[in-house]
């Protein structure tokens, strides 16, 4: 069902009809209609929802992780077409890359934040400690 939703919105934001999926993919009209109706419950190759992931302009995990549940890749992830495609290869490291470095910064605050709050932490055991050495004394 979630695959069947997904190529239809998909389908749908390119401006497509099956047959031109058909044509894009190369997969069989059998096997799109199927999906796109939901009317076959049959195991689909990881080839052929890879296939049917590019000619929608997905990254080509994005179908098979949309039948398994997880998160989809994300669809702005460069792909590259084959082991020869050098830019698209290039394109796909340095957008892992940022991302890398994206999430590194927000490690950095996280960090950052995490001190703070073991200062004050800290700050209160001494307030809290000194008080009752007070009230001893």
């Amino acid at each position: 069902m979630a695959v069947a939703r997904a190529i239809g919105q998909r389908m749908t934001e390119l401006g497509i009809n099956q047959r031109e999926l058909i044509e894009r993919s190369r997969v069989s009209k059998a096997t799109v209609g199927e999906l796109c109706h939901n009317s076959a419950q049959r195991r689909r190759s990881a080839r052929t929802l890879e296939a049917l992931s590019m000619a929608l302009e997905w990254h080509p995990r994005h179908l098979v992780a949309v039948l398994k549940g997880d998160r989809a890749p994300d669809i702005g992830e460069p792909m590259s077409r084959s082991d020869d495609d050098v830019p698209g290869r290039l394109a796909a490291i340095e957008y892992r890359l940022a991302q890398i470095e994206t999430r590194l910064g927000a490690l950095g605050e996280l960090g950052d934040r995490l001190r703070e709050i073991n200062t004050n932490v800290e700050a209160v055991i001494r307030f809290v400690g000194s008080d009752r050495k007070g009230a001893r004394g």
